[in-house]
């Protein structure tokens, strides 16, 4: 059989078509480039920042970052994964369908977050003290109230994503992985917030895991456990966890009301 262009030419159209179909795929061409420039330049400035004498204390501030940053995303993951686990195997209606309540079915995914975060938590933690003596417990009294906040703002993601999902349908299912990561070059991870310019610094304060990046540092350079970061992420968290509550309730009674829920469901 003969190479044909048309064919190579009709199947670039039915790839293109699906790009300019759904915005949410075109998004990604732009969004994933976009994060690695503004997290790698950020910390690129820091950095440069830092004398020669502090650059073993800013890569305990990156182990330390990389680590509070997964127990986050895997949270986050432990909801919308769970989710996209009901859709992929067909099995989305049967839970809805099910004397299960919505508030029952969050909290079973949430539960699952938690699993997940416990078992990543653990192999990161030997793996970072054996491999470049970095030890989580040096975070000391502070090291539960932050895992505790960071696991409360990956539910929140979680469900926003989750929402988003089920309003947009399977095109969106890359957002259970990039919605943590819309924020997280503004959350401080890898360096502080006052690396960021002047207008962003409000936007990734109103962050609840920011005050508990923040802290993390405080803790590393050898000052106590800042209880007033604590504090402000557990209020913002309050915040999060009410508009999460929200767009997740008025998102699934808009997908049931116009039927959208069985097509995601049967896709």
């Amino acid at each position: 059989m003969p190479f044909s262009i048309n064919t190579v030419r009709a199947l670039v159209l039915r790839y293109l078509f699906l790009y300019t179909r759904h915005s949410v795929r075109l998004v990604e061409l732009v969004f994933w480039p976009l994060v690695d420039l503004l997290v790698w330049g950020f910390l690129t400035t820091y950095l440069q920042k830092q004398g020669a004498g502090q650059f073993p204390t800013a890569i305990s501030y990156l182990i330390g970052g990389m680590i509070l940053w997964d127990v986050l995303f895997r949270s986050q993951q432990g909801v919308a994964i769970s989710f996209l686990e009901d859709v992929w195997t067909r099995n989305l209606l049967n839970v809805f369908v099910a004397p299960v309540r919505t508030v029952e079915y969050v909290a079973a995914t949430c539960v699952v977050g938690v699993l997940r975060v416990g078992v990543t938590l653990v192999v990161l933690a030997v793996v970072a003290a054996l491999a470049y003596q970095f030890k989580l417990t040096s975070l000391g009294l502070g090291l539960l109230p932050f895992l505790g906040n960071l696991i409360l703002f990956g539910w929140f993601l979680g469900m926003i994503s989750t929402a988003l999902i089920m309003r947009f349908g399977q095109a969106a299912e890359s957002l259970a992985w990039a919605v943590p990561f819309f924020i997280q070059p503004l959350a401080a991870v890898f360096y502080p917030v006052s690396v960021l310019p002047a207008w962003l610094q409000p936007v990734a304060m109103a962050l609840p895991c920011t005050p508990i990046f923040e802290g993390m540092r405080t803790v590393l350079s050898g000052q106590p456990v800042p209880w007033g970061n604590v504090q402000s992420a557990l209020l913002l968290n309050l915040v999060w966890g009410a508009v999460a509550a929200f767009f997740f309730a008025a998102n699934l009674r808009y997908v049931r009301k116009t039927g959208l829920l069985v097509k995601v469901a049967t896709q």
